[in-house]
């Protein structure tokens, strides 16, 4: 695999013609079926090549969601949505990757660092918790909270992300419409890079959302993009010591 990846090499600029010349697309499905959808191996082979981009984006990531989360993306499909909103690179990237934050952005002040999470579990019953009762019928998978602690004045910090299913048709995106919430002027979804609504603005966030996830109240925040993807953030509440590990 090596191999390839030095004699393919070349840039995503718009000379590229790396078009010609390749392992047939059926001999890359079976080499990356073999490494069970690898994603840091289609990342690596990505950018090493346009004509390579184009099959992962178009088949080997929407293989990887598959195999990463099968019940959920059964789920997803179902009803006839359309998940490829965004493109599955992007839902990819959700699946695996915590976006972080910077200061300025988003959330304030706060500055965590994105990184790569090996496994991560979405709910759609936490997911619930985060809508308006007004909303409740649509779908929401969520993930558990990634924990950034010990942060100093900050505190400890959790960040979820998420997607809504068949959201061009969801109840949330007719109410973000019709309470004519503003995207936000800078800041682009860092999964598909789509415009973002803060559902904190029109206060659509439900009380039942830092319950859930274990949060102070009125700490919880978070974005959906225009293809559904969600990114929040929360001030997590502190575990305290049992009174059996206290000493006397």
């Amino acid at each position: 695999m090596v191999l390839v990846v030095k004699q393919y090499r070349c840039t995503h600029s718009a000379g590229c013609v790396c078009l010609k010349g390749h392992v047939s697309e059926d001999a890359m499905f079976l080499v990356f079926r073999h490494m069970n959808w690898n994603p840091r191996m289609i990342a690596i082979f990505s950018c090493t090549c346009k004509w390579f981009d184009e099959i992962a984006k178009r088949v080997l990531w929407k293989e990887f969601c598959h195999a990463r989360a099968p019940k959920m993306m059964q789920d997803l499909h179902s009803s006839g949505s359309h998940i490829v909103d965004g493109n599955w690179k992007a839902l990819g990237k959700l699946l695996i990757y915590c976006s972080g934050c910077t200061k300025g952005g988003l959330f304030g002040n706060t500055h965590l660092p994105g990184h790569f999470v090996y496994r991560t579990r979405f709910s759609r019953t936490v997911g619930k918790c985060l809508l308006p009762p007004q909303c409740r019928t649509d779908v929401l998978y969520v993930s558990d909270s990634c924990e950034h602690l010990d942060l100093g004045v900050e505190g400890d910090v959790g960040l979820f992300r998420g997607i809504i299913k068949s959201f061009s048709m969801s109840n949330i995106k007719r109410l973000l419409i019709e309470k004519q919430v503003k995207f936000h002027p800078e800041e682009l979804c860092p999964y598909c890079k789509a415009k973002l609504w803060n559902l904190k603005q029109p206060k659509m966030i439900p009380r039942s959302a830092s319950v859930r996830l274990d949060a102070y109240d009125d700490s919880v925040e978070y974005y959906v993009c225009l293809n559904g993807h969600i990114l929040g953030l929360c001030a997590l509440m502190p575990i305290s010591d049992s009174e059996d590990t206290k000493e006397e």
